[in-house]
């Protein structure tokens, strides 16, 4: 984890916040994606697979500590969030493992989180629902892939992050720079 003084000097950030999901979880869909998905794109590296909440973009430095202080507020009122894999899924750029929000309560740390960042300025929400889910693979030519979906049971998310994200011609990578725990 980064601490939020470690960015001091860059005027803008990309954030989004997300939950973090437990090391065995991301092992196991990580072989399902070099067994099913391995050619169809790049697959998204262990390090930064995590189920997203809100994707805020470029940021002043400035506000990181306001959002990590909303999803702070807002994970602070959080039941027992407890996900499964659902489908599998591709838009024009990327594939997702869609996830059952089996309790509601990861929708509802969505509406709250949602709520605070409004306040905030810095978040404008979708006219759709909030869906759970795991981006798994990149690409520039959608692949029309129909993998099996992992069976990886039910699952807790460990925390929730604000990330930074930093673009690279090798991909985005993923930094931590404010983890909060779910339920206080």
């Amino acid at each position: 984890m980064t601490s939020a003084g470690s960015v001091v000097g860059h005027e803008h950030l990309r954030l989004f916040c997300a939950l973090r999901l437990p090391d065995e979880l991301v092992d196991g869909i990580e072989r399902w994606q070099h067994e099913q998905l391995a050619g169809g794109g790049r697959l998204v590296t262990h390090g930064n697979l995590h189920a997203t909440l809100a994707f805020l973009g470029r940021q002043p430095a400035s506000e990181l500590p306001a959002i990590a202080d909303a999803l702070r507020a807002a994970a602070a009122e959080t039941g027992e969030i407890v996900l499964s894999s659902s489908r599998y899924r591709e838009t024009r750029s990327v594939g997702m493992l869609v996830l059952e929000d089996e309790t509601g309560e990861g929708a509802r740390l969505a509406g709250r989180l949602f709520d605070g960042l409004e306040r905030l300025g810095v978040f404008e929400r979708e006219q759709r629902p909030w869906l759970p889910h795991v981006t798994v693979l990149r690409y520039r030519e959608r692949p029309r892939l129909r993998p099996p979906v992992p069976e990886l049971g039910s699952f807790a998310p460990s925390d929730a992050a604000v990330y930074m994200s930093s673009l690279r011609p090798t991909g985005a990578e993923y930094a931590v720079l404010e983890a909060v725990p779910l339920g206080g």
